[in-house]
């Protein structure tokens, strides 16, 4: 059996609750969506339990992982199937030790090899190269891309590697070998278009992604 690169949805910062859940229900009909994460960004705590706590459900309900970043009680009190972890290795490795495999646990952020190894080191499900606000260019960041297709090579750990902001930067991250590829404003810059540009998204790797086996 064989698989490609599957997409990963960088929730947008809506601090509404309801209209979060509607633009992200809205994005999953478009297709294979693996996992959504939910960075906090400016939101206080207790609002960001809120944003939590509605996109959730939304998200789970079409068979979607959903992640919280980096609040680990926040992921708990709302149910989520995970948290991503956007800061150092050993960040990372005390989240593995707490709470996987109880829930998925993933992230990183290294900017060299080096910081790579640390990361696997914790064993988590996956090591994510880049920044979750990262896409700020057209194209996915070249180090990002360089240090994916060496972890590809090296490492049986999954990778996650931010996107850019070209919907067909997602088959970019898939040719340099990542496991995942994730997309942020590429999909909601127009939350109209969400479900089209997911549905183009999975077309194009269905089409052109390299296969690698499971």
């Amino acid at each position: 059996m064989t698989s490609r690169c599957r997409l990963v949805l960088i929730a947008p910062p809506i601090a509404d609750p309801d209209a979060l859940a509607s633009v992200l229900g809205d994005a999953l009909r478009g297709g294979d969506v693996a996992t959504v994460i939910l960075p906090q960004g400016d939101l206080n705590e207790a609002d960001f339990q809120k944003v939590a706590a509605r996109a959730v459900p939304v998200i789970q309900e079409k068979g979607v992982a959903a992640l919280v970043c980096g609040e680990e009680r926040i992921a708990m009190r709302v149910k989520a199937d995970g948290l991503h972890i956007d800061g150092p290795a050993t960040a990372l490795r005390e989240a593995v030790e707490k709470h996987a495999p109880q829930l998925i646990v993933g992230g990183g952020n290294p900017q060299t090899r080096h910081a790579a190894l640390d990361a696997g080191e914790a064993q988590p499900d996956y090591v994510f190269f880049g920044k979750l606000r990262g896409d700020i260019k057209p194209e996915p960041h070249s180090k990002n891309l360089a240090l994916a297709e060496w972890w590809s090579e090296m490492v049986q750990i999954p990778s996650l590697v931010m996107g850019g902001l070209d919907p067909e930067s997602a088959l970019t991250v898939a040719e340099h070998g990542a496991d995942f590829v994730a997309l942020g404003s590429a999909v909601f810059a127009e939350p109209a278009q969400a479900a089209q540009i997911v549905a183009a998204v999975n077309a194009l790797l269905d089409e052109k992604a390299p296969r690698f086996d499971d």
